[in-house]
């Protein structure tokens, strides 16, 4: 796998992965996390993702070419969250293709939000994810090597956790 650094670019290649996410969780009865509209189709997520590209790091996992992942960082958090007094890499965003479960994609983006602290000197990983449903995305986040920190809720009752990991 290849992660490369991404741009607007990549707008598209981001809102297929998430169509391709809200059909799988839709499918699952998930419908509180991202709802159930395909991002192709909704201009207000497509701003709102490229809002992120301009504001923060676009990193893009490709399996021979294609690619199957995205993350976004920054060094503060997003909105929705408390900012700490430390320097911190912050993952905004995190998806991967379904289609290629079990690949470790996801967790090979993170180990680059790792490795990008490294390189900035930076000792603070920090991460939010929905925590309703059953749980299993926090402890996704878990097994990755990031502990719970504070809860939060956000626009519609939305609940969250933040997480994070000491390098």
């Amino acid at each position: 796998m290849r992660i490369r650094a991404g741009d607007e670019t990549d707008l598209d290649t981001i809102l297929a992965l998430g169509d391709e996410a809200v059909a799988w969780m839709a499918a699952r009865g998930n419908i509180h996390q991202w709802g159930t509209m395909p991002w192709t189709q909704s201009a207000g997520r497509a701003q709102s993702v490229r809002n992120m590209i301009a504001a923060a790091d676009l990193w893009i996992a490709e399996l021979d070419g294609e690619p199957v992942g995205a993350m976004i960082t920054g060094d503060h958090p997003v909105p929705h969250v408390q900012p700490v007094d430390e320097p911190e890499v912050y993952v905004w965003f995190l998806i991967t293709s379904r289609r290629h479960a079990g690949k470790k994609i996801g967790s090979q983006l993170l180990d680059k939000a790792v490795s990008l602290a490294r390189e900035r000197g930076i000792s603070l990983v920090r991460v939010d994810c929905y925590a309703g449903g059953t749980g299993d995305l926090v402890r996704y986040y878990e097994r990755n090597g990031f502990v719970k920190a504070e809860t939060f809720t956000a626009i519609n009752d939305w609940p969250g956790q933040v997480l994070v990991q000491r390098i």
